[in-house]
């Protein structure tokens, strides 16, 4: 049920009604010494977050914390829990926002095109592009289309893939790509700093062109920062190299919050560039929804996957929108269809529109700056332990990998999680290839105060000391 506040205009017509001068009138039956007279003895003010977690201690009075909210949980990997307003839950439940599904039918469908238009508009403003589409399914598929894309603007066939892509990512681009038998992936791998090695990209972008046929050249790279180690790329200067060989710079950013900081993908000279807003705009529920950000320079829009919509006046001057591109087989012939994907995440790209319009720019900048701080406390704090070392040295937003004692990161997380800390340190990496085996990956978000980030340091200092001994 919606909540909407009587002005006091609405109480005196209320009031003239019922026949009674004032609303302390209306409550002359109340015997005096049951009214409360004076201000209630509550804590705070508090801002959303901090009562929310308020609440959950006093409810994990009576109840186990599994009970009330889980384990202390420093997952990411892709998936990063942050802060979702109250409001933005009551906004969405509107009935022509909550039912709205896609706009088949413009001239009826203008609330929902507008608010099409707006995740376009600020999808632009963060990844410093010209043009957006109405979202995609997730990150991964973006990333996989945004391959398919620049298949058919250079007509080149090898894909290189930064060992820093997620390797979720890679295997739906693997799986897009699987029926394509001339398509080719090749990994570049990372350098010792965590980021991508400028030369073993270039010579990546040479060897495919020194190929023959329909896999000569690369038709593109794709990078994504920050990547899965949670280092921060040097973008421009990559994004050189891949023009140099006549490809397009593709771009992933799972984590849309760290570009409160660093200069969007666009800005860095990149032709394409996708992301992930899960957890920026819902909550993190089993993986999903989440909802694929895709954006691309003005000169291959024709090219881009999905629906697109615009701006435009009717025949009396009055602004509407319509779907000015709309590159699929239900709108047009098969055969010119960009992509099959039938469904933009409507509700979902709703809900990143309206989050981003509640932080605005400072408010972004300022949520993207305490992510940053507390994982460097964190980072700084977990690297002194004994036994633990940074995989990296490199620079980090909100997540970052450390080497762990024993070498076996899994250990760590069954042992943090199963016993009286009762809290899941972050992802083992192992769990995608044997290399990784030993690092833990953690991610820290503003939801994490100091108490968490010592919490987790104790914990992971104790397994440490027990290795030892």
């Amino acid at each position: 049920m919606r909540y909407i506040p009587h002005t006091e205009t609405d109480i005196a017509r209320m009031l003239e009604v019922i026949g009674v001068a004032s609303v302390e009138e209306l409550f002359r039956a109340i015997p005096t010494r049951d009214r409360c007279s004076e201000a209630l003895a509550l804590p705070g003010p508090y801002d959303e977050t901090r009562l929310l977690g308020l609440l959950r201690d006093l409810a994990g009075a009576n109840h186990s914390a599994a009970e009330c909210g889980g384990p202390l949980s420093f997952l990411g990997a892709g998936a990063y829990r942050h802060a979702v307003p109250a409001v933005l839950d009551q906004i969405i439940q509107r009935a022509e926002f909550l039912t709205a599904y896609t706009p088949y039918q413009a001239e009826i469908s203008q609330g929902t095109l507008q608010s099409v238009f707006e995740f376009q508009t600020m999808v632009c403003a963060l990844m410093g592009l010209e043009v957006a589409n109405a979202s995609m399914y997730d990150g991964a598929t973006a990333s996989a289309e945004a391959l398919l894309m620049a298949q058919r603007i250079t007509r080149r066939s090898t894909f290189l893939l930064s060992e820093g892509l997620h390797p979720e990512y890679r295997e739906t681009c693997e799986t897009f790509l699987s029926g394509m038998p001339e398509a080719r992936l090749v990994e570049v791998p990372l350098g010792a700093d965590g980021r991508t090695d400028p030369a073993a990209l270039q010579q990546a972008l040479d060897e495919a062109a020194a190929a023959e046929g329909k896999r000569a050249g690369a038709a593109c790279a794709l990078i994504q920062s920050p990547n899965v180690f949670g280092v921060v790329e040097d973008l421009a200067p990559l994004a050189a190299r891949i023009h140099d060989a006549g490809a397009l710079a593709v771009a992933a950013v799972p984590e849309p919050v760290s570009l409160g900081l660093l200069e969007p993908p666009g800005a860095c000279g990149f032709d394409i560039a996708v992301g992930e807003g899960l957890g920026y705009a819902v909550p993190v529920s089993f993986g999903g929804p989440g909802v694929g950000l895709f954006a691309t320079v003005d000169k291959h829009k024709r090219q881009m996957p999905g629906r697109l919509v615009g701006e435009t006046v009717d025949q009396d001057g009055v602004r509407g929108f319509v779907l000015t591109l709309a590159t699929r087989e239900q709108h047009i012939r098969r055969e010119k269809a960009t992509s099959n994907i039938c469904t933009n995440q409507g509700l979902i790209a709703l809900c990143f529109t309206i989050q981003s319009a509640l932080l605005g720019k400072t408010g972004f900048r300022r949520l993207a700056e305490l992510n940053f701080h507390k994982a460097q406390y964190a980072r700084q704090a977990i690297a002194a332990l004994p036994g633990f070392a940074l995989r990296y040295e490199a620079p980090v937003f909100n997540e970052f990998a450390v080497r762990v004692p024993g070498g076996d990161a899994a250990a760590v997380v069954d042992a943090l999680a199963e016993g009286p800390e009762h809290l899941v340190p972050g992802v083992a990496m192992g769990r995608w290839r044997e290399a990784w085996k030993d690092t833990l990956l953690i991610n820290v978000t503003e939801l994490h105060g100091r108490p968490d980030l010592d919490r987790l340091t104790r914990a992971l200092g104790a397994f440490g000391a027990g290795q030892e001994a």
